[in-house]
């Protein structure tokens, strides 16, 4: 049985243009920019100071086999797609990458707070098989990549800056207010300012609209330091008991606690870009994406 490593408690990315076939080179965790090509992007890269050894991307919504309203890379299993599309876009992402797709590892996610050292998970192979619950992963091992899926949810990115350990989390606001990022933090074991971090693509303070419970949550557990800061995180609406809530001001200042200054963020909003990403809050029956991150061989 795998054990969890814990159970405790700016502004822009790189869209990058692939053409199939395509070599290692021009794949996203080549470091070199590319320009925007339109609806041809298949993945997207964060834009921020990693080391050149760690490895990163995101999924967008294109490039896959499956139709709507999964259309088209859908890399959920948990969905209600043909799994042999599914399995189609795990293999085509494993190669725009320029990885072995047995090297990815998986969680099965489910909006908590464990997290598992990637060379502790199975291989992933058969694709599509992992079973084993979380919502982080951590890795030492060059050639393993970290992934985590999402379709509103946060993906957060980390790397040690001597790239010795790199991290992925999925942070939802159930996630995020029970400790997945702190918790990834302590699985990584390095001084929070000796890590960065990326926060993608993910539901915008716009969007995303929560009940009192979601705020009461997070202002109840926020210390002296923070209390201000969460607060200001949620907006009232007018003539309504909801709160638009900013998950990235949360976590930037979760983070900012445990010694993490070097935040960097997407703007993008997956809810308000239908032709660029999935989101469950928009949709309801919809494909998820992915974020990833590895230390290069």
């Amino acid at each position: 049985m795998v054990r969890p490593v814990s159970t405790m408690l700016d502004e822009s990315f790189l869209q990058i243009c692939l053409q199939r076939p395509t070599s290692a080179l021009t794949s996203a965790f080549a470091r070199k920019r590319a320009p925007t090509c339109g609806e041809s992007r298949l993945l997207i890269a964060p834009d921020w100071p990693a080391p050149p050894n760690v490895m990163t991307a995101m999924t967008t919504r294109h490039g896959g086999v499956s139709s709507p309203p999964y259309d088209s890379l859908n890399l959920g299993y948990s969905t209600a797609d043909e799994r042999v599309n599914v399995i189609e876009n795990e293999r085509i992402v494993a190669r725009e990458l320029a990885v072995d797709a047995s090297q990815i590892r998986w969680v099965h996610q489910v909006h908590g707070h464990v997290v598992h050292r990637a060379e502790a998970l199975p291989p992933n192979a058969p694709l599509g098989a992992t079973v084993i619950e979380g919502d982080a992963i951590v890795s030492r091992t060059p050639g393993l990549v970290c992934g985590v899926k999402i379709a509103d949810c946060m993906p957060v990115l980390f790397a040690a800056r001597d790239a010795s350990v790199v991290g992925a989390a999925h942070a939802g606001w159930r996630g995020l207010s029970s400790g997945v990022l702190e918790n990834t933090l302590n699985a990584m074991d390095v001084r929070g300012e000796d890590v960065i971090a990326w926060l993608g693509p993910c539901i915008g303070p716009a969007k995303f609209e929560v009940g009192e419970e979601v705020r009461e949550a997070f202002v109840e557990s926020a210390g002296i330091e923070s209390k201000a800061i969460i607060e200001s995180a949620f907006v009232r609406l007018q003539n309504n008991s909801k709160y638009l809530c900013d998950l990235r001001a949360i976590a930037r200042q979760r983070l900012r606690m445990r010694g993490v200054t070097q935040v960097f963020t997407s703007n993008a909003c997956t809810m308000s870009e239908p032709a660029r990403f999935f989101s469950h809050r928009r949709d309801k029956t919809t494909g998820r994406m992915a974020a990833f991150i590895g230390i290069r061989e």
